[in-house]
């Protein structure tokens, strides 16, 4: 940090993603209901939305260009995530698998061409 100068004003991070769509109230909804993810939609500026303990800000395609996103969400349980995101209308891009490197994972789209790669730490390697 410069001597003089903060840093980011919580909740944000040094590094924050951030998603253009075209219809955020309807992202909002569905990242709501597939990661029971917290946040206000205040007209006229990007909305925060809080996923455990990041902080994804989803921003009008209105304002910027739509620009979607490849976001790795650790979550508690990649198959039930999984399975909310299906049900919720998501396109499965790959099922529930266990990775060589203790992550259980699943692979899913949305709507909006942002896609999402959901995982748990597997108990079967030990990690």
């Amino acid at each position: 940090m410069v001597e003089g100068r903060q840093g980011p004003p919580p909740p944000y991070r040094s590094v924050n993603p951030r998603i253009f769509v075209s219809d955020v109230e309807q992202t909002v909804s569905f990242l709501r209901t597939v990661f029971d993810a917290t946040g206000d939609i205040e007209p006229g500026r990007p909305t925060d939305v809080h996923i455990g303990d990041a902080v994804v800000i989803v921003g009008s395609a209105a304002e910027r260009e739509a620009f979607p996103a490849f976001l790795y969400v650790y979550v508690d349980d990649a198959d039930a995530t999984y399975r909310r995101a299906v049900d919720a209308g998501a396109t499965s891009i790959e099922k529930p698998l266990d990775t060589p490197y203790g992550d259980r994972r699943a692979m899913f789209g949305d709507n909006f061409g942002n896609v999402y790669q959901v995982a748990h730490r597997s108990e079967t390697t030990g990690a």
